[in-house]
């Protein structure tokens, strides 16, 4: 794919997904980028797949310069990002400055694809979760893949509100409120034995999370504080992630026999990174995991992923003893919207 386009087709995305000025950010970026330059010759080479769907340069760009505004590092280019509305041809002479006075830290920033931990996405982990908890009458062993700050491994801390009912904690300064669509989740409390998950680049939210808030789009209010608030919740509810490959790291999650727990390994929009070796071996330690499951000790793997449309992620689970494969519906990429199918009308 060409790269400038695929800086358009992002920008795109990111309209469509509420942020009209990151929108605006990286039309401007596709049109600046220039090959003489370092950081324009390292993303217009860019030598795997630069898009959405892949490696996510324009948001591993764009997050680099916000981050330089959270820093205080450029008063021109803070004095162009939101709450200020200032032309395209002055947010353009901001972000050009910037990309050749930060050149260095930006090159650091595009070494890593984006870690957002987008908190409304626990909406599905929590419906998802809790109709699992619900079939087993068993609490839940969380492992998260691709986990980075780990913020959706405390989804059973955050309240959703769909309609007058209530999931979760009801006291959570966290609400999450799609527009859902299809069944509701049971109205039971989460219960949650134990909660990790890996990266192979983990934030931690109390000291380090500036990645965090850099890669939320800078015109979206609610989600900053949505995210804020996480990140007080995991001061008090820690859930440890791990700096390692998902395959290696899974391999020693999924040995132990959970008896009287559901083992529930899920990923939201991360899959798309793995190399594929890892993904193979992930995906075979899961499957064996799943032929040793018997009802005092299931396992479940819970997908919200990319499927090359635009009409938000795909959702599905396999589900062992049995290994049956469910298709539950879909989401917003961010969790704005849910339309839900769960288990419940996928049985034979």
């Amino acid at each position: 794919m060409n790269v400038r386009q695929s800086f358009l087709d992002q920008a795109t995305a990111c309209s469509n997904l509420g942020s009209p000025f990151t929108g605006r950010l990286l039309t401007i970026l596709a049109e600046l980028l220039d090959g003489a330059d370092p950081i324009g010759a390292r993303v217009l080479d860019w030598s795997g797949d630069a898009s959405n769907c892949g490696d996510a340069v324009a948001l591993r760009l764009a997050g680099a310069l916000h981050a330089l505004v959270l820093e205080n590092k450029s008063s021109e280019l803070a004095a162009a990002y939101p709450p200020n509305d200032v032309s395209n041809a002055d947010l353009g002479s901001a972000v050009g400055a910037a990309l050749r006075q930060y050149s260095a830290q930006i090159l650091d920033w595009l070494d890593s694809p984006p870690q957002t931990n987008e908190v409304r996405r626990s909406a599905v982990l929590m419906a998802a979760c809790l109709e699992l908890q619900d079939m087993f009458g068993l609490p839940l062993v969380l492992s998260e893949l691709g986990a980075s700050g780990g913020l959706n491994l405390n989804w059973d801390q955050y309240r959703m509100d769909i309609g007058s009912k209530v999931f979760g904690n009801p006291k959570s300064p966290v609400r999450l409120s799609p527009e859902w669509t299809g069944p509701l989740p049971p109205e039971i409390a989460p219960q949650v034995a134990s909660r990790a998950g890996c990266d192979l680049n983990p934030i931690d939210p109390a000291s380090d999370a500036l990645r965090l808030r850099a890669y939320l789009w800078p015109d979206q209010t609610r989600r900053i504080e949505r995210t804020e608030a996480a990140i007080a919740i995991a001061a008090n509810v820690p859930a440890p992630v791990e700096q390692a490959d998902a395959s290696s790291w899974l391999t020693s999650r999924l040995s132990p026999h959970h008896k009287g727990a559901l083992q529930a390994i899920y990923h939201t929009i991360a899959w798309q990174y793995f190399p594929d070796a890892t993904q193979n071996h992930c995906e075979a330690t899961i499957r064996t995991a799943g032929e040793r499951a018997t009802q005092e000790s299931p396992v479940a793997w819970f997908r919200m992923e990319a499927d090359g449309t635009q009409d938000g992620a795909a959702l599905s689970a396999v589900v062992w003893p049995g290994g049956r494969h469910t298709d539950l519906g879909r989401p917003g990429f961010h969790g704005q919207w849910v339309r839900w199918q769960g288990f419940t009308c996928n049985q034979p």
